[in-house]
C-alpha cells in the first residue's frame, strides 16, 4: 500500500499524531496510513475485489511494475476520497462507510463499462 498519511498532515513531521490502537475506542486515530485504515475498517477483501476487477479490465499484468501501474492509481483515488470526506471525531464505523461506499461506487462503474 502507500506510506502517505490519511488525512494529510499539514504540520511538520515532528507534530504528526502517532497511530493508536482503536480497539478500545470508537474514534479512529487522527493520522493513519491507507493500509491501517483498510485494516481497521475491515475492507481488505472488498478492496481486493475492486483491484481484481481493475486488473481484469486491463488484461492482467506480467510484472510487479505493471501491477503497480494498474493498482496505484486506485489506491491514490481512495486516499483522496478519505482525505476529502474525513472530519475530526469520525468514528471507525463512519470511516468504514466512507471506504465501503467509495469501493462500491467504483465496482459499479467498472461493471457497467462495456
Amino acid at each position: 500500500m502507500t506510506e502517505n498519511n490519511i488525512p494529510r498532515n499539514t504540520g511538520s513531521e515532528s507534530n504528526a499524531t502517532e497511530v493508536t490502537d482503536t480497539t478500545s475506542s470508537s474514534e479512529p486515530p487522527r493520522c493513519n496510513t491507507l493500509e491501517r485504515i483498510i485494516d481497521m475498517t475491515d475492507e481488505m477483501v472488498h478492496l481486493n475485489e475492486l483491484v481484481l476487477l481493475h486488473l481484469k479490465q486491463h488484461g492482467g499484468f506480467t510484472t510487479p511494475e505493471a501491477y503497480l501501474a494498474i493498482v496505484q492509481p486506485v489506491l491514490d483515488l481512495l486516499e483522496v476520497e478519505i482525505s476529502v470526506r474525513y472530519h475530526p471525531g469520525m468514528t471507525t464505523q463512519e470511516m468504514k462507510l466512507v471506504v465501503q461506499d467509495w469501493i462500491d461506487c467504483e465496482i459499479a462503474e467498472i461493471r457497467k463499462s462495456p
